[in-house]
């Protein structure tokens, strides 16, 4: 897949307190197009294996307990520049440092329960995509 995407996940804490429309219309309104988006619960062993690059980290476990604590939205989002054009649309990972009107200020609680998951670079992007969607999906 050649095209300039990002991947998003709709976290838990935002999907349960209802903010996933609102979330999705930001997106929407910042320009992204949706080629691909599901709702479904992860697994512990899906978890682990989408966070494996944290696996060394402190805060794994606790990240793995809160993202199959519920249902997540796993969107793949079109944009020229979709990576870094995402990363300014959400925000700093903790919602005290990010720019006011982005997702992470409207709807984070913490830098832990951030509201959503975007990819950090291309690279990235694409393999994060093809891991919740096959190509068959994107539209």
């Amino acid at each position: 897949m050649s095209r300039n995407i990002t991947l998003t996940m709709i976290k838990p804490d935002a999907v349960s307190k209802g903010y996933t429309g609102k979330i999705i219309d930001h997106f929407i309104t910042n320009g992204f197009k949706i080629i691909a988006m599901k709702k479904l619960k992860l697994s512990d062993t899906k978890a682990r294996s989408f966070y494996a690059v944290h696996k060394e980290r402190p805060f794994f476990e606790d990240l793995i307990k809160f993202m199959t604590e519920g249902p997540v939205v796993a969107a793949v989002l079109e944009k020229e520049n979709a990576v870094e054009s995402f990363r300014e649309t959400i925000g700093a990972t903790n919602p005290a440092d990010a720019a006011e009107g982005t997702v992470r200020k409207l709807y984070a609680e913490n830098i832990e329960r951030n509201a959503v998951h975007g990819s950090d670079s291309d690279e990235n992007a694409n393999i994060e995509a093809h891991f919740f969607f096959s190509d068959i999906e994107f539209c």
